[in-house]
């Protein structure tokens, strides 16, 4: 039985590697053909092999015009004081608008960047604190009061001693954003100015991402002081007067440039243009001074990059002095 047995175990052992062999030789030269195809394709488009590219817009209509809105103020103040400019835009445009708004002055920089907007009313200190790659141009800048600048105040609640900036030592204070002119650079200015590091200088302090809740923070006394907006403390004043009662003013900053609307670089310069136009002429129609008259601009005029050239915007590197 074994010498029959043994001639059949070897003919199927036999079989099973000749077999083997056949296969990983088929492979092989399977793995050959693809890569001598992968090289003979390179740099050829498979036309067989595209996908199509995303809608633009589904419902085949114009494409919306995407305006962001950092959040100078708070996202409910936004949409109410910037509804009227929204609709004159898709008027004159002919377009529907989007209005896109993020958390952070940082978040609506990236947008611009990524070009995910069309045109974009960033902060003073975004504006200037954006990457060195400059993805962003100015398109206008507003003019209010007959002035195209604009300044930071540091306030206090009304009770407080505080008489200057360096009374509120070892206080809570509220900042507005980390890339704010007024709600940050300028009071960091301050303090690097007397040779102190904010954590040092404060005994806590805080974000509240919108310079309308600073100033609630100090009327509310959740803090002893915050840095913001003159022109967004005035129109808080104005529309509530109960508030001067709880708030007074101990330092007022010297002239920035007003915050500008501003626009990707890499953007169509047909529509830039387009868009600068639109914006230029705003104050010379009903509708349009209608949704100036809500911002509480006079006009939108020429943007002149000298005066976006702020100097606390290097307030790490100033000499302090105690």
């Amino acid at each position: 039985m074994k010498g029959i047995r043994c001639p059949r175990v070897a003919y199927l052992l036999f079989t099973m590697v000749f077999v083997l062999s056949i296969y990983i030789g088929c492979s092989k030269d399977k793995d050959k053909e693809s890569r001598q195809d992968q090289e003979k394709n390179k740099g050829v488009i498979r036309l067989d092999k595209l996908s199509a590219l995303p809608e633009k817009n589904s419902t085949g209509g114009p494409q919306p015009l995407r305006v962001a809105v950092a959040a100078i103020i708070s996202p409910e103040g936004t949409v109410e004081s910037y509804k009227p400019l929204l609709k004159y835009l898709g008027k004159v445009t002919e377009r529907p608008v989007k209005l896109i708004q993020r958390r952070t002055y940082w978040e609506v920089n990236e947008l611009i960047a990524k070009g995910r907007v069309d045109l974009a009313f960033v902060c003073t200190g975004a504006y200037i604190q954006q990457g060195s790659d400059k993805k962003m141009s100015l398109l206008v800048t507003p003019q209010i009061k007959g002035k195209v600048t604009y300044r930071a105040v540091i306030i206090v609640p009304s009770a407080s001693k505080a008489r200057t900036f360096m009374d509120l030592k070892g206080s809570v204070f509220a900042f507005t954003d980390p890339l704010s002119n007024t709600g940050y650079l300028y009071p960091a200015y301050l303090i690097k100015k007397a040779c102190y590091k904010p954590e040092d200088f404060f005994k806590r302090t805080f974000f509240t991402y919108s310079h309308d809740r600073s100033i609630q923070a100090v009327a509310q006394g959740l803090a002893d002081g915050a840095s913001v907006d003159e022109i967004v403390y005035e129109n808080a004043i104005n529309k509530d007067p109960g508030i001067a009662k709880k708030i007074r003013i101990i330092l007022t900053s010297q002239e920035f440039g007003m915050p500008p609307v501003v626009v990707p670089r890499e953007q169509n310069p047909t529509e830039t243009k387009r868009l600068k136009d639109i914006f230029l002429r705003m104050h010379k129609n009903r509708d349009g001074k209608t949704a100036l008259f809500a911002l509480g601009i006079e006009k939108f005029v020429e943007p002149r990059p000298a005066i976006y050239e702020a100097f606390c915007i290097d307030y790490k590197d100033q000499p302090c002095k105690k």
